[in-house]
């Protein structure tokens, strides 16, 4: 039987190529997100209170269901906003009775919307808990969902696709984006719990920093962000970091230290060089 992961945010981006990389490695995946199939519209995805952003975006909860069984194994699509704690408790649930539990859990899905990246005083305070919510709340509620079947079991594993923006405090310029910041950091603490309270049950946790990534709502922005895409990590390095984290033996010493996902895949050798050649 195959092992199974469930991945939060797996309709596009970085969720979906972890949830191909752990296809790939022989685990059945159940996906999570909002948008469960390519008719529907996609959510907003405002960064900025200043400019509303609808442009629809490629990839769907079934569209990537269908590349995990193409690949020979399982899936499990479920709609999942992780704003929405009954929603996240209700797939959580389906996930129980379809599949028992599962064995990996990657906290990948986050929420944009206004103020992500604006200024304290220009961000909306009824957005500052959505973050939380999406960021922090929902994956301490999948926690207490699927943490008993993996006790029981002996074994398990969680990851939290995190940021740098979530530990390091004293960012510099002048609009480091609080809402971004705050989300991050009321997610990043959940690992290490889990490793106090757990570790003796045979439970894992990893906090995984992806660095920046042209996924497809990233390259929507490089320009306004002043990025170079040139040096972006592809999703699929990300992918290959992760499932190398949940499946060697030796990555069990990484567990109390800030991962940086694409530094791991090179220095690994888990994927080809992306990097512009000197």
């Amino acid at each position: 039987m195959s092992p199974k992961a469930l991945v939060t945010g797996g309709s596009r981006g970085i969720g979906k190529a972890i949830a191909l990389a752990l296809a790939d490695a022989g685990y059945d995946v159940a996906v999570a997100a909002r948008t469960l199939r390519a008719s529907d519209p996609t959510p907003e995805h405002s960064q900025t209170v200043h400019k509303q952003d609808l442009r629809p975006l490629p990839g769907s909860v079934e569209e990537t269901c269908a590349l995990i069984e193409e690949r020979g194994q399982k899936s499990l699509a479920l709609k999942m906003d992780l704003t929405d704690l009954a929603q996240v408790e209700a797939a959580c649930d389906e996930l129980i009775s379809q599949w028992g539990g599962v064995d990996v859990v990657v906290n990948n899905g986050r929420h944009i919307g206004p103020g992500l990246m604006d200024s304290i005083l220009d961000t909306p305070i009824e957005q500052y808990p959505l973050f939380v919510m999406a960021h922090g709340v929902a994956p301490i509620r999948i926690a207490q969902k699927l943490l008993p079947p993996m006790i029981a079991k002996g074994e398990g594993t969680f990851v939290t696709i995190s940021s740098g923006a979530g530990y390091e405090f004293y960012p510099d310029g002048d609009k480091p984006g609080l809402g971004y910041r705050i989300g991050k950091a009321s997610g990043h603490t959940l690992v290490g719990s889990i490793q106090a309270e757990h570790r003796d049950q045979g439970i894992k946790a990893f906090n995984v920093n992806p660095g920046f990534v042209l996924t497809e709502r990233n390259s929507l922005d490089v320009d306004e962000f002043g990025f170079d895409p040139a040096w972006a990590g592809p999703p699929a390095a990300v992918g290959a970091a992760v499932t190398w984290l949940v499946t060697a033996p030796e990555a069990a010493a990484m567990q109390r230290q800030n991962i940086d996902a694409q530094p791991l895949a090179l220095e690994k050798n888990l994927y080809p060089d992306w990097r512009p050649q000197a």
